[in-house]
């Protein structure tokens, strides 16, 4: 990493840098680093500070060594563009892309533009362009130049993101530059950065009196002052110092530097010929400087002049033209007339017929007036757009069809779909309510469209809106009109979705009433529509009949790449114990997200994921997760979102007994929920309440907690979460001498029949029956319950049943059949790190006369899918291989293994043999599960 002492400053002139001797040792250190593991920098500064100097010199210097450097810059003219810069970049490997696998071939291919196909998710271009760099850098390595990053379109700076975290241990190195006080897309927290300060005062001399000998004591001394030991102005003022001298001038009026420099530029941009001047604007809205398009337009003969000016070169070996400075494209620009530019951006369109969102987006600059041609070529690629995860670019297109469009209602139409795109996917800016507004003001009647209403219910939610007030608007809207709602319509299913999102969020009768009704308009809803209808409203008395149509959609998820149907889908996973089948689908589209993809489909991710670490004992990873989430949403998508995250943290910190912290936690949750009346956060919120008062052993407490929730002997309609304090209210209730409330617990849980709604639920439906009824049937039907292979998947609920069942049992007098449930239920909450029922656990194993040591270590069983991955492993087969072996996804190999390890007492891959030859010399029971 550079260091900021080091960088003195930067400039630039004909023939290398001066005051930079530091700067350039520290570029031979980096090359070095590149060569041996990889390296990235950043460059920050002021406009004409030398950054692009610093640039130039690394790859010159990369060059000289062997290196293979690529190059791109960042342009605000094509900034919403999507993959421009990559696409410079990567196209001098154009050879290289052919020998890329199939499916990282095609990715590429058509995100740079250079072949037909669909559109492919961010993570595969990502992936993609990373394979290739690291194949190519096998000959040679690479470095990456960019220059300009401020203007980079979003998917490019996501990609260029992706891999500067990922050079590590490979020989490429990427350099960017950023001119201070500017946005970007590239996210470039925790990477090596540097400030680009001007030049001293003694190296400003040195350049003024290398460029220019002789140069009058007056002059030089008005040029350094003027300057400011910036290189581009000590290079490009001084010929206005020398011909104003003549004229006594003196600097007295004080215009921004930029400005001054951008004057100097356009006077000299418009002594050219008229043909290269418009070359230059040619070149200058193409972005790319590729000589190849240039070519395909006009004679590049007429770049010859803008050579002389020394206004840009050109490099025949990379078929490239580049400015001298980005200063110089504003002046060519600004110095232009209207219909220049405008046939400049047609010739371009011209020129790309066969890239599609480049094409239309110049056909739409060269375009007066509104067409509805082009409108409809830009709202067709927007949801092409959408798919790669620029979600501004998508609005933006849609927002310039709208700008395009020749009638009012289409206008309004396109407006309202912008806004909708922005809303639906998250973290696409603040001006989505002012898209609605113009689309009112348009025409009227765009207010009453689903899509306008879909997206003005979440905008309202973004905004800190009432709920409420939301679920009327987009209730009343599909209830609008004499015919019912097709559910094969798009805008309905959007519509409808977002509708159960938002009554899930009140949970209220009320709410659920408007939802239902309007459901009933619906004719030939989608299946998942269908299902999240059947489920999420009450699966306790709905979620059972369901469980045959959900199985048939989660059976579709292998390979489905609408991440917009696998949340939804995983919504109603959840009420049914079954986001174990997502888990794999989920981490697809929390990669997609962090990768750039829609932050509100990343956000769902990180809820399921957490929700299932939680059930599952990955109580680490889980924090993790939760903490992501939470900063997601506080950064990018709605604040409204983060109660589901501090919920889940809330759970993690009552379960390992930071007691404190799960009720601040829990305590802001309802802060926050009850002024907006969001009803589930209010009621889950109790959740780790309950967890944390029996983590302290105040079952008083925990029994008021979860009959907050649903009373004693009732499962309340419409409170989902009330299946998850089920065994806590009864546990709680006979601890307090409320057997009676207890029993009535039991049998309104046996009358809803919860086991039937999944494995899950059929195990604490046992487990309640095991201590309320305690005969020997009950105590059977538990045993069974713990024996079964899926028992193993739900480590927190099954350690706690093993437990307080134990206890029973040695009050019962039965310490023997106590001490193995405690052995197993000491295991799961050792891995947990579930610090006070470890505790207990460990003081109710004493009370059975257990002690540690080998004699009272009984073997513990593995079934014989995890004993034949544990042999594997210790074999020395990594997951992927045993994957293959098996036949099972490399995720599943590591839900095994976590749950193995804590079972045979060890916590690495590295004690599987000894503890597996250990297990074997006791006589290691296997299982048929």
């Amino acid at each position: 990493m550079l260091s900021s002492e080091s960088c003195v400053d930067r400039g630039i002139v004909v023939g290398g840098l001066f005051g930079r001797s530091a700067e350039l040792a520290q570029i031979e250190r980096f090359l070095e680093s590149v060569r041996s593991s990889g390296d990235i920098w950043m460059l920050r500064g002021d406009a004409g500070i030398g950054k692009s100097a610093i640039l130039a010199a690394t790859g010159d210097v990369a060059a000289d060594k062997g290196m293979r450097v690529l190059r791109a810059s960042g342009s605000e003219f094509e900034a919403a563009i999507s993959y421009s810069i990559l696409h410079q970049l990567l196209l001098p490997l154009r050879a290289e892309i052919e020998r890329l696998p199939p499916g990282l071939r095609d990715a590429l291919t058509v995100a740079l533009g250079l072949g037909p196909g669909p559109a492919p998710a961010a993570l595969l271009v990502c992936n993609a362009a990373l394979s290739l760099l690291a194949a190519a850098a096998k000959q040679a390595p690479i470095v990456l130049l960019v220059d300009d990053v401020q203007w980079a379109d979003r998917p490019s700076a996501v990609a260029l993101g992706f891999i500067a975290r990922r050079v590590e241990l490979s020989p490429i190195g990427v350099v960017v530059s950023s001119r201070t006080g500017t946005a970007s897309h590239l996210d470039w927290r925790g990477l090596a950065e540097l400030e680009t300060l001007p030049l001293t005062r003694e190296a400003s001399g040195q350049l003024v009196d290398a460029r220019f000998p002789g140069l009058p004591p007056h002059i030089r001394q008005s040029l350094l002052d003027l300057a400011q030991g910036n290189p581009l102005a000590l290079v490009e003022l001084a010929g206005t110092l020398m011909g104003s001298a003549a004229h006594d001038w003196e600097p007295t009026v004080v215009v921004p530097l930029t400005e001054r420099l951008e004057q100097l530029y356009s006077r000299r941009i418009a002594e050219l010929p008229h043909d290269t001047r418009c070359l230059l604007l040619i070149a200058t809205f193409e972005g790319h400087g590729d000589l190849r398009v240039l070519r395909a337009i006009t004679d590049l003969a007429h770049l010859a002049p803008a050579e002389r000016a020394q206004l840009l070169t050109v490099d025949d070996a990379a078929a490239r033209v580049t400015f001298r400075h980005p200063l110089i494209k504003s002046a060519v620009v600004a110095s232009a007339t209207h219909e220049e530019r405008r046939l400049a951006h047609l010739a371009i369109a011209e020129a790309l017929a066969g890239d599609q969102e480049r094409y239309v987006w110049h056909l739409a600059a060269a375009t007066d007036g509104p067409d509805e041609t082009v409108a409809a070529l830009l709202e067709q690629s927007a949801p092409v757009i959408l798919q790669r995860g620029d979600v501004l670019g998508a609005v933006a297109a849609m927002a310039r069809a709208a700008e395009m469009s020749a009638t009012r209602e289409n206008r309004a139409r396109r407006m309202v779909e912008a806004a909708y795109l922005g809303a639906e996917a998250g973290g696409a800016g603040n001006d989505l309510d002012m898209l609605l507004a113009d689309a009112r003001a348009v025409s009227p009647d765009s207010a009453d469209s689903l899509r306008a209403a879909t997206a003005a219910a979440l905008l309202m939610l973004d905004g800190d809106g009432d709920l409420h007030a939301a679920i009327r608007l987009l209730g009343g809207a599909v209830e609008i009109g004499d015919h019912g709602w097709r559910g094969d319509d798009p805008a309905v299913e959007a519509a409808m979705q977002t509708l159960l999102q938002l009554c899930w969020y009140a949970s209220d009768p009320e709410s659920w009433t408007v939802y239902q009704r309007a459901l009933s308009r619906l004719t030939d809803p989608s299946d998942v529509l269908a299902v999240g209808s059947a489920i999420i409203p009450d699966p306790v008395r709905t979620g059972a009949a369901a469980r045959p149509a959900l199985d048939a959609l989660l059976a579709t998820l292998t390979g489905e790449k609408d991440f917009g149907r696998v949340m939804r889908i995983g919504f109603a996973a959840f009420y049914l114990d079954r986001l174990g089948d997502i888990r794999d689908s989920s981490w697809r589209v929390l990669q997609y997200g962090r990768e750039g993809g829609a932050p509100r489909l990343q956000v769902g991710a990180l809820m399921y994921l957490c929700l299932d670490d939680y059930a599952t004992g990955r109580w680490e990873e889980g924090r993790r997760l939760a903490e992501e989430g939470q900063q997601l949403c506080s950064t990018r998508v709605s604040q409204f979102l983060i109660f589901s995250f501090l919920y889940c943290r809330a759970l993690l910190a009552a379960g390992r007994g930071d007691v404190g912290e799960a009720f601040e936690l829990a305590d802001e949750m309802t802060r926050w929920a009850q002024p907006r009346g969001v009803g589930i956060a209010m009621t889950i919120a109790y959740h780790p309440r309950v967890l944390a008062a029996a983590a302290q052993g105040d079952y008083e407490s925990a029994y008021r907690y979860a009959s907050a929730i649903s009373p004693a002997g009732v499962l309340a309609p419409y409170v989902q979460v009330a299946t998850s304090v089920m065994f806590d209210l009864v546990e709680a209730a006979l601890r307090t001498g409320r057997t009676a409330e207890a029993r009535a617990h039991a049998d309104a849980m046996r009358a809803a029949d919860v086991a039937a709604i999944s494995p899950r639920m059929a195990l604490i439906q046992c487990g309640v029956d095991a201590l309320v009824l305690g005969d020997d049937a009950a105590v059977a039907r538990l045993e069974e319950a713990l024996a079964e292979p899926s028992a193993e998947r739900w480590l927190f609920d099954a350690s706690r049943i093993r437990l307080a069942f134990a206890e029973s049992l040695r009050r019962r007098r039965a310490p023997s059949a106590a001490r193995a449930h405690l052995l197993n239920a000491r295991i799961g909450f050792a891995a947990m790190g579930a610090e006070p029922w470890l505790a207990r656990t460990v003081h109710e194993l004493r009370a059975t006369g257990y002690r540690r040591g080998p004699a009272h270590r009984p073997p513990v069983a593995l079934t014989a899918q995890e004993l034949e991955i544990a042999d594997l492993a210790a074999g020395g087969l990594t997951n992927k291989q045993i994957a293959e072996r098996l036949y099972i996804s490399h995720r599943t190999v590591s839900a095994h293994l976590h749950r193995i390890y804590p079972k045979l007492g060890i916590t690495t891959r590295a004690g599987l043999r000894d503890a597996l030859a250990e297990q074997e010399s006791a006589g290691r029971p296997g299982s048929d599960g």
